[in-house]
């Protein structure tokens, strides 16, 4: 490493490559790092290609260096602010046996209770 760098770091570097799993980002000359792929945006990102291209600038921030690797992990949603997560209503959530309950009144005893006819219709004798 040409440079010293050091974590929270915020830097300027260029795309250099991109691989499904990241983007190789120049810091310097000699000096490359990984931006990982959820490290890239929040939310889900499917196709870096979408989001970044080789030879574009940005800014980023360095997350961890491992000096004996010669490895830096960079970070480019650490500098983005987190958006807001939106609740779909506001009433107060239900546990999943709430809902169940909700959706299904009967729930199985409506089995247990047609089994016998079901077997008097079959003709079996008990």
């Amino acid at each position: 490493m040409a440079y010293k760098y050091e974590v929270g770091d915020v830097l300027t570097g260029k795309v250099t490559g991109i691989q499904p799993y990241g983007a190789f980002v120049a810091l310097d000359e000699n000096t490359q790092g990984l931006v990982h792929i959820s490290e890239i945006t929040y939310g889900f990102v499917k196709n870096i290609t979408d989001l970044l291209s080789v030879g574009q600038e940005v800014h980023v921030k360095v997350l961890e260096i491992d000096e004996h690797a010669s490895k830096i992990s960079l970070s480019i949603r650490a500098l983005q602010e987190r958006p807001v997560m939106k609740r779909k209503e506001n009433a107060p959530r239900k546990s999943l046996q709430a809902r169940v309950d909700e959706k299904d009144a009967v729930g199985f005893n409506s089995l247990k209770e047609k089994l016998q006819d079901w077997i008097d219709q079959s003709g079996i004798k008990g």
